[in-house]
């Protein structure tokens, strides 16, 4: 057992932690580094773009509230720290950021956290959190293994493991201590052909030829709504599917309600790390964005016609529009600073891209299929305002998950444990 990480990896699991201990009250203070880490990533990344820039203060301002941030107290803590690590540099108007990517940030992170001498818990959490996505583990191993590595009492690292549950770092499903096992949503996107493979075999024969014509499906088409999913599947096969993290659900929000669709976790590892390279969750939003335009909105504001060229054009540093769709269907990835959008007269906006790397991921993503056709039916009219990522998702569905639907759960995951030398 190891959990031994490079530094992009270690940076993306600081930034998963991260996310976790901002939704628990107490998470902060017991875990002060991992959130500092964590922050700072966040902001750097949206600040930065493929190209040196400079933002001014209002603009900070606003990227600051989209990462949660105080603009008054956590603010200059995190302008600060950046500017002391030379990643940014000050005035008293603006802030001039270097090109970034998802990768160099993340390295960012793994750094920041490694110099301000973090708690043995600390180090621990992220180690788990590694272990726990490349198998799942049996609780009675990993307080073992915390024990013996970082030098706590048994009852000290039952106590850790217990509260990582509880934060998030790590998922716990099972009664019986003997075969209670540890995971968390990222376990689908490393070996996922291998994996599922793995998790056929928990299912009935109905069940895998399910799951079965619903993969090919995905494969081919890059994402499908997901009430279509889940007639097909089941709601029961559905949801433990969901909260074993097979199955990815985006969530599109805007002015008519919620829209959920899915995605394959390996969906965007064909050429990259699922679990690095889209870390910050902004190429998703982009897939979901443009699956969101094409084939939905009126041609007179701006349908996408051909993903493959909106893309590429984007990706060669071309600014695209005016549309009116440009406007409504971007404020996500605007406030990310995936994209920036110019008025252009009329309530017609142009759009650049500024990351190029997220436009190039989301392009091998809906290039794995036809992604454009009957991908999320939703009015053509309501604006994309909103955005939730596939672990929020499934989070949410833990939570609320019955007794008998989280041993269902437990016996995709008892597979995997099996076949954990795939």
């Amino acid at each position: 057992m190891t959990g031994s990480a490079d530094k992009e990896t270690k940076g993306a699991w600081i930034v998963h932690h991260a996310r976790k201990i901002s939704m628990d009250v107490a998470a902060p203070a017991e875990y002060s580094i991992l959130d500092e880490s964590g922050k700072a990533a966040e902001l750097l990344m949206r600040l930065g773009a493929a190209d040196e820039d400079n933002l001014t203060k209002a603009e900070v301002d606003a990227i600051a509230r989209s990462a949660n941030l105080n603009v008054r107290t956590e603010l200059p803590h995190y302008l600060n720290l950046l500017k002391g690590r030379r990643l940014i540099d000050t005035s008293a108007n603006e802030v001039q950021v270097l090109g970034i990517n998802t990768r160099s940030v993340l390295g960012h992170a793994s750094d920041i956290f490694d110099d301000a001498s973090p708690t043995s818990r600390e180090v621990a959490a992220v180690e788990i959190g590694e272990l726990a996505s490349q198998s799942p583990l049996l609780l009675t191993e990993a307080q073992e293994y915390v024990g013996d590595k970082f030098k706590m009492k048994s009852a000290d690292a039952a106590d850790f493991l217990t509260r990582a549950s509880e934060i998030g770092f790590v998922d716990i499903e099972g009664d019986d201590p003997t075969n209670t096992l540890l995971f968390n949503g990222n376990l689908f996107k490393r070996d996922s052909v291998a994996k599922s493979a793995t998790v056929l075999g928990s299912l009935s024969s109905a069940e895998q030829a399910k799951l079965a014509e619903v993969t090919e499906s995905l494969t081919s088409s890059g994402c499908l709504l997901a009430s279509t999913i889940e007639v097909r599947l089941g709601t029961p096969l559905f949801e433990k599917l969901k909260a074993a993290g097979v199955l990815e659900v985006n969530t599109v929000s805007n002015e008519n309600g919620e829209h959920a669709f899915v995605t394959l976790p390996g969906a965007f590892h064909k050429f990259v790390n699922p679990l690095i390279d889209d870390s910050f969750d902004m190429a998703k939003a982009l897939v979901s964005a443009l699956s969101y335009g094409m084939n939905l909105r009126p041609s007179s504001q701006g349908r996408i016609l051909s993903v493959d060229w909106i893309l590429g054009a984007l990706i060669s540093g071309r600014t695209i529009g005016p549309a009116t769709a440009i406007g409504n269907d971007y404020r996500v990835l605007e406030q990310n600073r995936v994209v920036k959008l110019t008025p252009s007269g009329g309530g017609m906006y142009r759009m650049k891209l500024l990351k190029t790397e997220i436009g190039q991921l989301a392009l091998e993503v809906l290039q794995r299929g036809d992604a454009n056709a009957e991908t999320i039916n939703v009015p053509p009219s309501a604006p994309m305002s909103g955005y939730a990522a596939p672990e929020k998702a499934r989070e949410a569905l833990r939570r609320r998950q019955s007794k008998p639907s989280k041993r269902q759960t437990q016996d995709i995951l008892s597979a995997l444990r099996g076949g954990r030398g795939l």
